[in-house]
């Protein structure tokens, strides 16, 4: 298995190196698709050598951009505020074996941990196994040529993923990995959280009912927290089972 790993990324000048620096830990290809950053988010990806594909804002275009120039036989947008721990390739390759499956997502946690993420953790888990649907912050993969098939991510700024993964699913089952999960910041939604499952909700319910993406997200604006750094330093500082390996330890073996 060759794992290409796609970084969708939009003024993530604190969190990108490290992204890229923890993606290549259990990939063989890293990818920046930069959205036309203005905090220097593609010089600092290309300064710790990572590939960069600058493109139009908006993940699904992102995505699509790089795909069109990534190599691997398996494709993985991860976001710069995501973590996924080297364990996940293995996960993947497991996955993968069996034919049918064509791709599929990780269970979701974040940090920093609280009450409000305590329920919507096992709210989404539970979710995603009754509707087979799930988001872009789930690190979803693919198999490249399962991508070809399906086409690229709709460029919407909002319900892409969703609308992706009924793609997916329709092809096969996705395969719904729950160990290990990968790691998101909580940024979009502290503080904020009743105004913030309000707005998923509205969102989902009109998409639903036919509303065109490009209408919706006004309802979901792009927030971002004060301090994205301490989101880096809770990951490095992780217990036992998601840690990262020592320096020295190298690359987890490739499957």
């Amino acid at each position: 298995m060759r794992l290409t790993i796609i970084i969708p990324t939009w003024n993530e000048a604190p969190l990108i190196a490290d992204a890229v620096d923890c993606a290549r830990l259990l990939a063989d290809e890293v990818i920046v698709a930069d959205g036309g950053s203005t905090d220097g988010t593609a010089a600092i990806a290309r300064a710790v050598g990572c590939r960069v594909v600058v493109t139009n804002k908006g993940r699904g275009v992102q995505v699509a951009a790089a795909a069109r120039v990534a190599t691997g036989d398996v494709l993985l947008a991860l976001h710069a505020d995501a973590r996924l721990p080297p364990s996940a390739r293995r996960a993947i390759g497991r996955a993968l074996a069996d034919p049918g499956v064509p791709g599929g997502n990780f269970l979701v946690r974040f940090l920093p941990e609280s009450r409000f993420t305590r329920v919507l953790v096992p709210f989404n888990d539970i979710r995603r196994r009754v509707t087979r649907r799930y988001y872009g912050d789930s690190a979803i993969f693919v198999r490249a040529d399962a991508y070809r098939r399906l086409g690229p991510v709709r460029p919407w700024k909002v319900m892409m993923d969703y609308e992706y993964s009924a793609r997916l699913e329709a092809l096969g089952p996705g395969a719904y990995i729950r160990e290990p999960a990968v790691w998101v910041s909580s940024r979009r939604f502290q503080g904020r959280e009743g105004r913030t499952v309000l707005a998923w909700f509205s969102i989902q319910t009109l998409y639903r009912l036919g509303v065109p993406p490009r209408l919706l997200e006004r309802l979901y604006p792009d927030i971002r927290e004060d301090e994205p750094g301490r989101f880096v330093r809770d990951w490095h500082r992780s217990p036992p089972g998601r840690a990262l390996p020592r320096a020295g330890q190298g690359h987890p073996s490739r499957v």
